[in-house]
């Protein structure tokens, strides 16, 4: 019986033990099959790029948070020629897309964009559907399909890498720019970054993209000559359990550089909030929308961090959920637009002269 009993419950840790191994043997392999997608992916930096941005979204579907913001974003409705492609073809790209990487180059007055994407496609319908339009061009080992330019646009192409992966690109010669990666040590500047930012389903790469200077500037002219000054800005986003998780890092080349621009963002804080504890502007503000602002402006964290001889400035902002539900508010509960920053009461100058004053020291 002792015998018996003891063969039952040896053989019943046998089979945990088993099945404890094959489930860390899936995960791993799941893991390492997702990483060696971002790997090729994102071997594939064009020489002249500006910016590279990638999307995980395999990994943010499993987010509880994604779902709160898709539920708040708002769903326009999908036009015609969406639908008959979606019936042609079988693709939904939100159902249906793994991984996007996308390159950008904004230099002389120009602009190109790579587009490489992973995820489930039925190559046969697709390909059918494009032959309708356009014949493909043989590009080196390529089935390249190309898009007549239009008006004010340029030209664009489309081809399969594989069953799963795809390559688009406003170019006429994809296989030119699929094949003009960056070299060392270029790349490994890049690749530097890319590591930096593994663990994040979102992120972005710039290396002084004069697009994104220009769209600040008419924001905020003086971000925009900071931006300027910074060889590289990264952005990631990585979703928590309550909230986004969204950190911009902007690399200075020097100690006094760094100092500025935290000053300058900690300026920015110190009026949003002054703003928002203005008597006035209580008795206009939605309390829930003013909890929410002060919310995110509490956990948000400004701070220079070293790397050796490169300086840099990290700042941390939350997007939560209340903040999500505010920008929802019907506009009779309302008042101010939840897209609007918070306005500055005339007794908290002060705290913008003092950043201004700490940003000539």
């Amino acid at each position: 019986m002792w015998f018996a009993q003891n063969k039952k419950v040896a053989f019943g840790l046998t089979t945990v033990a088993i099945l404890t191994v094959a489930l860390i043997l899936v995960f791993h392999n799941s893991r390492e099959n997702q990483d060696s997608v971002r790997t090729r992916l994102l071997r594939f930096v064009p020489d002249h790029a500006t910016s590279v941005v990638f999307v995980d979204l395999d990994q943010l579907r499993a987010s509880p948070f994604l779902r709160t913001f898709y539920s708040w974003a708002p769903h326009p409705a999908e036009d015609s020629d969406y639908m008959q492609f979606l019936s042609d073809t079988g693709f939904n790209y939100e159902r249906d897309l793994s991984q996007v990487f996308i390159a950008i180059s904004n230099r002389a007055g120009s602009s190109r964009t790579l587009v490489l994407a992973d995820g489930k496609f039925d190559r046969k319908k697709i390909e059918a559907f494009l032959n309708r339009n356009s014949q493909p061009a043989k590009q080196g080992n390529l089935a390249v399909f190309l898009a007549p330019a239009k008006a004010g646009k340029r030209p664009a192409s489309f081809a399969f890498l594989s069953d799963h992966s795809v390559a688009i690109a406003n170019s006429e010669d994809l296989q030119q720019l699929l094949s003009a990666h960056i070299a060392e040590p270029g790349r490994t500047e890049w690749q530097t970054r890319f590591d930096r930012l593994a663990g994040s389903p979102i992120f972005a790469v710039i290396r002084q993209d004069p697009t994104i200077q220009n769209a600040v500037a008419y924001q905020s002219p003086e971000l925009a000559a900071f931006i300027a000054q910074l060889p590289w800005v990264t952005v990631a986003a990585r979703p928590e359990a309550d909230s986004l998780q969204v950190v911009a890092e902007g690399e200075t080349i020097t100690d006094t550089a760094s100092s500025q621009l935290r000053d300058f963002l900690q300026g920015i804080r110190l009026l949003a909030e002054g703003g928002l504890n203005d008597p006035k502007l209580r008795q206009q503000l939605n309390p829930d929308q003013r909890a929410a602002y002060l919310g995110v402006l509490k956990r948000t964290e400004i701070e220079k961090i070293s790397r050796g001889e490169v300086k840099s400035v990290r700042i941390v902002l939350p997007i939560t959920e209340e903040l999500l539900k505010i920008a929802k508010l019907p506009a009779a509960l309302a008042p101010s637009s939840a897209a609007d920053p918070p306005p500055v009461a005339e007794g908290q100058k002060h705290a913008a002269n003092r950043a201004k004053s700490s940003r000539k020291e």
